[in-house]
């Protein structure tokens, strides 16, 4: 079994849900390149792809003309991956290290609804710090804790505070969503805050080099588009 198989368990192939998270996704590919402008000769970097394939898996690969520019990195073999998407390279990584590539190795690199599997606050920041060492320009995006609904556990409102996402989760036999190893519900705050350290561990790194790579962020709403609600959120770097 894959080993991101537990992502999609409240997705059935069909369903209601899984025509949402396709119309999510293929907005977020849609922000990705706007934001991202990449060309055709631009190597581009996907880091958490899946090996479980079905239409809302694997949205950059699924959609962008120039599949053998992408470089994709998984937890898992890649088996189903390489299958379905022969044209990439693939590299098997490991969670919470330095990424295995060169500063700069890659135009722009991508990461999608990986940032809250992380398991900690330390983590993120350094998944952030690596996505910008080894590309140029990045888009990171992550589910919305404020989206009327929980991506990973299917369960309405009770995730907008703590206390409440911890009953509704021990009720219906979901209790491993509420261990911070699995999942950080993210928010437009945590995402700026993330931004903000990132900004300051570069430029330290850059006085020190005396020379200049720090990248611009932005964070925004994507996919599903209810304002504040949306179902996803993004930080991008230039």
């Amino acid at each position: 079994m894959p080993v991101d198989q537990q992502y999609y368990r409240e997705v059935a192939s069909g369903s209601t849900a899984e025509k949402l998270l396709i119309a999510a996704r293929d907005r977020i590919y849609q922000d990705f390149i706007a934001r991202m402008q990449p060309s055709a000769s631009d190597e581009i970097l996907d880091v958490g792809v899946s090996d479980v394939i079905n239409d809302g898996a694997n949205v950059l690969e699924r959609s962008y003309p120039h599949q053998h520019k992408i470089t994709a990195c998984g937890l898992g073999e890649g088996i189903g991956f390489k299958a379905a998407f022969p044209l990439c390279r693939y590299v098997q990584i490991e969670p919470n290290t330095r990424l295995p590539f060169d500063d700069n190795a890659f135009d722009v690199a991508t990461s999608n609804a990986v940032l809250e599997h992380a398991g900690s606050h330390e983590n993120q920041v350094l998944l952030v710090e690596e996505l910008c060492r080894v590309a140029r320009r990045v888009f990171i995006t992550v589910p919305n804790r404020f989206f009327p609904v929980e991506h990973h556990t299917a369960i309405p409102l009770a995730h907008y505070l703590d206390g409440t996402f911890r009953i509704a989760c021990m009720i219906t036999g979901k209790s491993e969503w509420t261990d911070e190893q699995n999942l950080i519900l993210m928010t437009r705050q945590r995402l700026l805050g993330l931004a903000a350290l990132v900004a300051k561990s570069a430029s330290a790194k850059s006085a020190i080099a005396k020379s200049s790579n720090s990248k611009s962020a932005a964070v925004g709403y994507t996919g599903l588009s209810l304002g504040p609600l949306s179902s996803n959120l993004y930080l991008a770097f230039r």
